[in-house]
């Protein structure tokens, strides 16, 4: 079957990806010995690469030095993987903390940084967030290495409107490689799409939308369940590149991720089904979050078995 997508017009960075969970131990500093072991059962499943300290990953909860110290862990993976790619979450209201983790990603050897606006100052303008932007790429992201936006309206409370995508895009063509879409808007991932064509990577953080979203130009996804679901998501990928049709694998996606929802938030929930389906420590979440119910985790277990029969 011939390839709908020249792979060498793609941008490096697409693919499948987890927004990986942060593996804690009961005292909840991070476990780093289980970090490179969760990003080995990603790799082995399907993904691409993962995401460290996204929203999944609790990533606003860790200091600036536990982030360094998972990070660091995560290199592991490439001793068994090397070709696993290494995102990070390095966005912060501070506009010199946000340089100093990305600089440090950088500096280890991550493929990409993944940047939520300046979430606490929810009404700064396009200029004010473009200057932050403007100033972070000049400071801390090499002129061979990509940062990605992450637009998350719903949680962060500000994103990125498209006048300041194109505006963005426009002055650092390479290094502001494109966005994380976590807004579940349909009428956005095609706006995007049509607005920028494939210049502009694109990954949805929504599983239910992957198929729209690789039609519309994506890149690829970076979405929480991919901790649990990426062989369908890495299917339904491999597919589209060979312009295969995506319809059954999409709705057994969809159906799974709606199951997921009904559990969210997303951290404790995921932690809870991987270590019961797959043996996982029972990681626990950080405060403000609190760990899932039992009944809950047997119940969404369940639902999640009859849909994979």
């Amino acid at each position: 079957m011939k390839e709908k997508n020249n792979l060498m017009t793609q941008h490096p960075l697409s693919g499948v990806y987890a927004a990986a969970l942060t593996p804690l131990n009961a005292d909840s500093t991070p476990d780093l010995e289980s970090v490179p072991a969760l990003l080995a059962f990603l790799a082995e499943r399907g993904c691409h690469g993962a995401l460290i300290f996204g929203t999944t990953g609790e990533g606003p909860s860790f200091s600036p030095e536990e982030r360094r110290a998972v990070w660091g862990a995560a290199l592991k993976i490439r001793e068994t993987h090397p070709d696993f790619r290494l995102l990070a979450g390095t966005g912060t209201p501070s506009l010199q903390e946000s340089i100093d983790l990305t600089k440090t990603a950088f500096d280890l050897g991550y493929d990409g940084v993944v940047v939520l606006p300046p979430y606490y100052y929810r009404t700064a303008s396009d200029d004010g967030l473009f200057r932050w932007f403007e100033s972070l790429i000049q400071k801390a992201v090499p002129s061979d290495s990509y940062l990605l936006g992450y637009h998350f309206p719903q949680v962060a409370g500000i994103g990125f409107s498209m006048d300041l995508l194109k505006r963005l895009k426009d002055t650092f063509p390479s290094q502001f490689a494109g966005i994380k879409d976590s807004s579940h808007d349909p009428a956005l991932t095609s706006a995007l799409g049509a607005t920028f064509g494939t210049d502009l990577a694109v990954f949805t953080g929504t599983d239910s939308y992957l198929s729209m979203a690789l039609q519309n130009n994506a890149a690829g996804c970076i979405t929480a369940p991919a901790n649990l679901l990426s062989p369908g998501l890495r299917a339904i990928y491999d597919a589209f590149l060979q312009d295969e049709d995506l319809s059954k694998m999409q709705a057994c996606i969809t159906e799974q991720r709606l199951i997921l929802e009904k559990y969210t938030p997303f951290p404790p929930a995921l932690k809870a089904l991987l270590s019961k389906k797959y043996a996982f420590p029972r990681w626990p979440v950080r405060p403000p979050l609190v760990d899932t119910a039992g009944d809950l985790v047997e119940q969404a277990a369940r639902e999640l078995e009859e849909c994979e029969e």
